[in-house]
């Protein structure tokens, strides 16, 4: 239907697009990550100090461990306040278009409001504090609540819960209705009818979600600088801090390329599970 000049004007704009912003970006992340640094200069002979010092480093292991884990717990909670939200929207609601509105209303608001929010709430003078001592439950302000991994897993739980959300609801959305009656037709109670039909075939959802929570939580580094401090470090703020203030581009380098690595593996174990559960 279309000619070759034509598929090739086409074509080429978004290529090139994707090859300079992008594919150039990782190849000169994964040279400056063979690179070192001497005497405040990047010194452009390959070494695997930078990879040396990443394995034989146990603070970074650990910054990397607390990530996963404050990712983990972020895609934990983004599911269980996820799923049922787009079940209800799904099979109940009667005001599909509404909900659905409201639950993606927060994407319209910048990222550092959001924050920011969490931060004033969370504060010794802030909301959550002023209420607890309001009733009597406190004595004096709960300085814990700020500044912490809890602080900084509830600040990424309402920032990425609605991306868990989305791809949920749209396998929800796109699950066969006869199917559900079917179901009910052969004797299935709602329950058995839930788990046996509505989980399975919203599977590839799920693991949609997650994979979103998980790898967008792992890679934030805003969330945990406005209100994770020095205990809610994320793995991300060391690489910002390397590529800043500590000039240490190649340690920077090394470090994100070990991040890209690992979410690699992750999508490519996500998009193997899709296909296994995914349905026609």
């Amino acid at each position: 239907m279309y000619t070759r000049s034509y598929r090739a004007a086409v074509t080429l704009p978004p290529v090139l697009w994707v090859s300079l912003f992008l594919l150039l970006a990782y190849v000169l992340l994964l040279m400056y990550s063979f690179w070192s640094v001497h005497s405040g200069l990047i010194v452009h002979a390959w070494s695997l100090d930078s990879y040396r010092r990443l394995i034989g480093n146990p603070e970074y292991l650990g910054v990397l461990l607390r990530s996963m884990r404050i990712a983990a717990f972020v895609t934990l909670a983004a599911l269980v306040l996820g799923y049922p939200l787009a079940y209800y929207l799904s099979f109940y609601s009667r005001h599909k278009r509404l909900l659905y509105q409201i639950v993606i209303v927060p994407l319209w608001v910048s990222y550092l409001v959001r924050a920011y929010a969490w931060k004033t709430i969370l504060g010794t003078d802030g909301v959550l504090n002023t209420l607890l001592q309001s009733l009597h439950l406190t004595s004096r302000p709960v300085s814990a609540l700020l500044y912490s991994p809890w602080a900084v897993w509830v600040t990424l739980t309402h920032i990425y819960t609605p991306f868990a959300f989305l791809p949920i609801y749209a396998a929800l959305e796109h699950i066969p209705r006869s199917l559900v009656e079917a179901s009910q037709d052969l004797g299935a109670s709602t329950r058995q009818t839930f788990w046996r039909v509505i989980v399975p075939l919203s599977a590839p959802g799920i693991v949609a979600g997650a994979t979103f929570a998980f790898v967008l939580s792992l890679g934030d580094f805003l969330a945990p600088l406005l209100v994770g401090g020095p205990n809610g470090i994320m793995i991300s703020n060391i690489v910002v801090s390397l590529f800043g203030a500590a000039y240490d581009w190649p340690m920077g380098a090394a470090i994100s390329v070990g991040m890209l690595l690992l979410v690699l593996a992750l999508l490519i174990a996500t998009e193997r599970l899709e296909k296994k559960w995914a349905y026609v």
